[in-house]
């Protein structure tokens, strides 16, 4: 098994969370972030960030494969842990200089958005990207927009696309990586001059990755067309979709979660998110 994979990619597994229905697990997924942004006290992170742990221990997934994934955002959380610490007023002063003021809400509300972008990151990755197929993650969303299909809604067609935007992230970011350590070789610099400099230093690397990008998308064209795929209408499926009674016991294990960071929220004390 190869666990060297990026943010997005399938890793293939026998755990529990790997048999469910992919139905169930796009379910499971909705109400997760649902439960995330639901959350406004520590205490209620602090139940998420348990069910966060179960979830990881259930898809015996190694820690270190997940968190390598949270690595392309990174620079997304420290910037919004900053605007927050330098821009959120509370009670509680603890550093004032010039224009700058410092309250510890502040600093309590950055850790907790930067919590909430963590536990939502890896729970929907744990319970749909890296647990289920791109195959069996087309058919699952496929059936659940089934009825818009009736208002005429290319709901096939959709799911496929999803999925394939789904399934290129990994392969994109391997590209970007190779462009950048190719432009290095040759002597090009990102880590240093002004902004302006650095977006001017990122052209070589966005002209071949967007020219790869569609050489890949026309690749996929021909290939598709070669196997004679002509979309969802009157198509079979080797493997046809059942849901289980444990499909049904972890959609409302997700229920019960956010109906206990309802209950933690109007009833815990302690600092409260922001936003």
């Amino acid at each position: 098994m190869n666990f060297d994979i990026a943010f997005g990619q399938y890793c293939e597994g026998a755990s529990p969370l790997h048999k469910l229905d992919p139905r169930a697990k796009i379910i499971m997924s909705l109400l997760f972030i649902v439960d995330i942004f639901m959350a406004k006290s520590v205490w209620a992170f602090a139940l998420l960030a348990a069910a966060t742990a179960g979830l990881v221990i259930t898809s015996r997934i190694p820690l270190k494969v997940i968190l390598r994934g949270l690595r392309p955002v990174i620079i997304i959380m420290v910037f919004t842990a900053v605007i927050n610490i330098f821009w959120y007023a509370g009670e509680t002063l603890l550093v004032s200089f010039w224009v700058i003021n410092i309250y510890l809400e502040g600093i309590y509300n950055a850790f907790l958005i930067v919590l909430r972008v963590i536990l939502l990151l890896m729970g929907t990755c744990v319970i749909l990207t890296y647990t289920t197929t791109p195959l069996a993650l087309t058919d699952g969303l496929e059936q659940l927009l089934s009825p818009l299909a009736k208002l005429k809604v290319p709901v096939h067609e959709f799911s496929l696309m999803m999925t394939i935007a789904l399934r290129f992230i990994p392969t994109l970011i391997e590209e970007t990586n190779k462009i950048m350590n190719a432009q290095k070789a040759r002597g090009a610099d990102f880590s240093e001059g002004s902004l302006i400099k650095r977006a001017k230093a990122l052209i070589p690397i966005l002209v071949p990755l967007f020219a790869s990008a569609f050489r890949r998308a026309d690749e996929l064209a021909v290939a598709m067309e070669c196997r004679c795929y002509r979309g969802g209408e009157g198509r079979t499926r080797m493997n046809v979709l059942k849901a289980s009674v444990s499909d049904v016991l972890w959609v409302l294990v997700l229920v019960l979660l956010g109906a206990a960071v309802i209950f933690i929220n109007r009833n815990a004390t302690g600092f409260a998110i922001g936003w």
